[in-house]
């Protein structure tokens, strides 16, 4: 590999064929190394070594320390859009005022009655014009082709003009289309919303006991537009000609502070009246930073999202673009970072000298940067994977999977007994627990003790949805417990199994790099797709989940098969050709559906999983009957590296609040003169040393993973107090 002849390979752990129990030999693994030299007292470390994070890659490392988001504009992060750019805040003033356009035409003042009889001459011949033939988009017919097959999707769309041509003939009259025979669950709902998306719900679709699709004209099909109330989206959908904009998909950019994701999404969707689930995006971004992400929104003029600015708190939309396509989850090329790290402490740095000591530490942590580049870092899934409540998300996912929905709900609702006592102690507490932790203690501790469902709900804060929707359920049918685990939301309920997957994964690579270390050996896994090049066979597309891995389908023999990215073990030839390095090597999450490493680690992943701490599972036997828990597997590279454009840059400092990156929208209200004057003194002044990292990273990439290994394990995480101020 890169950089091969630098890194150095790890003691290989002694095994024996007479252990005395399979835990005794698994629980092996998360111990730290005389190499790592973490101590257990330091909580970070202690958090890292739970969920398998052990090992470095450059254990001679020696590092700095320093504090990471002691400021939220500390944390910068930007996504990368699929062609590579790096996306920015741009704009947040429409061009186009909303009265514009309309149907392709200009809107009337309101009011002016010259106006309203010339549009109502101009509007009654057109009523009488033929109307235009509808025809699939390229890429439409290529999804009604591959979901109905050929002919189906040519009767679909005659009977859909036949329709459009007959405003007044009912849908009994113009027929229905039969179509084919669906079982899979998850693909009928993706033909469903397919009609329903393609055709504006002016089709419909529904499946017999036999599970056959047919294919009819909507029974409102004229109403439908004027159902909405005045601020719902079909409001826009019968009168907007979306073709014309570009597409009825408005891509806008959203920049936000110390926000979730979804908490933005979810108050744009309250104020528009909108179901959350019509808004898409690539990913989902830290909250405590400053981020910028890509969205879309279907069938919604720019002109209602961009008036929300005057509303929003914390953060801004902007950038509106429409287009034919939507998001889907995965869809960027990574994110790029600008990373604060405040009250470093970089060995050997003397500040009596504070010109030379600034070099020096430039020179230091550019040449760990270097160093961080060719030899990689353990790609391990971060702290935040797995929660910050007293339980953590693989707790409750490892009782899904064991069947136990009782002892998941009880997980999620579980909180420390600090949280409860800090929330009951009112404003005598001196505890630093947030006022949103507190609150969400005292709900759960009424709705465990008194069953007060509703009152519990109503202390409950809104941001805590998995909590109030099992509050809510359980409070109607107690014991209904995989029932109210099902009210949560889908990609939050999935969170918890997968990360299970990713505790597996964690401890899977730290044994792999204690028995390999850098070597390629027989057996490693590599992604088929990448390496066509150096091998026989075909070129599978990829897929990717919410977090980016690549998704491992189902096999050709079941009904939802989908040709999916594959990976395969090298032979003993491969492995010593040279052709293959650490960086290729992949790693499976368990599945039904995935290739474990044909070598040891197969073993270690049955026993891990069969262990205490693995859950007592199987490797093997990941089916189950509730099918958002059934889980297919996917790969994972064991080691990273961020891309080549890198750069850092070392501050001297004295007030924490002094910031030294500007951020988009910063550089929007133009008060870059400002910030870069009190960046230029802050290089001269104070006895405090602040680092400035710039990298890029690939989607579903823990940039605390990076930095981890840059600084050995020496990286704080500042925890702000209850205020949530910086």
């Amino acid at each position: 590999m890169e950089g091969a002849e630098h890194v150095e390979s790890p003691r290989k752990r002694l095994k024996t064929d007479n252990a005395s129990s399979t835990e005794e030999v698994v629980l092996q693994a998360p111990v730290a190394t005389s190499e790592t030299k973490i101590s257990e007292a330091d909580a970070q470390a202690k958090k890292e070594l739970d969920v398998g994070i052990t090992e470095f890659v450059s254990a001679d490392n020696e590092g700095f320390s320093g504090v990471l988001k002691k400021r939220y504009t500390d944390f910068l992060v930007n996504e990368i859009v699929p062609s590579g750019e790096v996306l920015h805040l741009r704009n947040v003033v429409l061009e186009t005022p909303s009265n514009e356009k309309e149907d392709g035409a200009a809107k009337p003042t309101e009011g002016s009655e010259e106006k309203k009889e010339e549009q109502k001459a101009n509007a009654e011949p057109a009523e009488e014009a033929p109307k235009k033939q509808f025809e699939l988009s390229e890429e439409d017919k290529t999804l009604m082709d591959e979901l109905f097959g050929e002919q189906s999707t040519k009767k679909i769309v005659a009977l859909h003009n036949r329709a459009q041509s007959n405003d007044k003939a009912r849908p009994s009259e113009l027929g229905k289309i039969p179509t084919l025979v669906v079982n899979d669950r998850d693909l009928r709902i993706k033909m469903h919303q397919t009609i329903r998306r393609i055709f504006r719900s002016q089709m419909e679709s529904s499946t017999d006991g036999d599970g056959m699709m047919t294919i009819s004209v909507a029974a409102n099909r004229n109403k439908r537009s004027a159902k909405a109330g005045p601020a719902g989206p079909s409001r826009d959908r019968g009168r907007v000609n979306w073709d014309e904009l570009g597409g009825p998909y408005l891509h806008f950019t959203i920049y936000k502070e110390n926000k979730d994701t979804m908490e933005v999404i979810s108050f744009i969707s309250r104020q528009l009246r909108m179901n959350p689930k019509s808004f898409q995006f690539a990913g989902t971004k830290d909250r405590r930073g400053v981020t910028v992400q890509r969205a879309c929104a279907h069938r919604v003029q720019a002109e209602r999202l961009n008036k929300l600015n005057a509303c929003l708190r914390n953060a801004t939309i902007g950038d509106f673009e429409y287009k034919q396509h939507g998001l889907e989850l995965g869809d960027l090329n990574g994110n790029e970072f600008v990373v604060t790290l405040r009250e470093c402490d970089i060995p050997g740095l003397d500040l009596e000298n504070r010109e030379t000591a600034v070099a020096r530490a430039s020179d230091l942590v550019g040449s760990a940067l270097r160093n961080l580049r060719e030899r990689g870092y353990f790609n391990y899934y971060g702290l935040q994977r797995f929660g910050t409540f007293a339980t953590r998300t693989d707790t409750v996912g490892v009782k899904m999977l064991q069947g136990d929905f009782k002892g998941a709900c009880d997980a999620i609702l579980d909180y420390s007994s600090e949280s409860l006592a800090a929330a009951e102690a009112g404003e005598n507490s001196t505890s630093l627990i947030s006022a949103d932790d507190k609150a969400r203690a005292k709900a759960i501790h009424m709705f465990r003790t008194s069953s007060q469902g509703t009152e519990a709900l109503d202390i409950l804060p809104r941001k805590f949805s998995a909590e109030s929707n099992l509050i809510r359920h359980l409070s109607r049918s107690r014991n209904d417990c995989r029932g109210a685990l099902q009210t949560i939301p889908r990609n939050l309920r999935l969170m918890y199994v997968h990360a299970y997957q990713s505790l597996v994964w964690n401890f899977a690579a730290g044994e792999r790099w204690r028995l390999y270390g850098d070597k390629v050996v027989e057996g490693d896994l590599v992604l088929i797709h990448e390496h066509t090049d150096k091998e026989d066979g075909h070129t599978a597309a990829s897929n990717v989940d919410a977090d980016g891995e690549v998704i491992i389908a189902p096999g050709a023999t079941d009904s939802s098969f989908v040709d999916y990215t594959r990976a395969r073990a090298l032979t003993a030839d491969e492995a010593a050709s040279g052709k293959y390095s650490v960086f290729d090597i992949v790693l499976p999450l368990p599945g039904f559906d995935v290739l474990y490493p044909a070598n040891a680690m197969t073993d270690f992943y049955k026993q891990f999983m069969a262990s205490e701490q693995g859950g007592g599972l199987d490797p093997f036997d990941m089916r189950r009957q509730w099918k958002d828990i059934s889980l297919s597997g996917s790969y994972r590279k064991l080691l990273s590296r961020m891309g080549p454009d890198y750069s850092c840059q070392v501050h001297l400092y004295e007030q924490d609040d002094e910031q030294f990156i500007q951020t988009d929208l910063q550089k929007l209200q133009q008060q870059q003169a400002k910030t870069e004057e009190a960046a230029a003194e802050s290089k001269g002044s104070g006895d405090k040393i602040a680092v400035v990292l710039k990298f890029q990273l690939g989607s579903s990439q823990y940039a605390t993973m990076a930095l981890r290994e840059l600084m050995k394990g020496k990286v704080q995480t500042y925890k702000p107090d209850f205020s949530g101020r910086a």
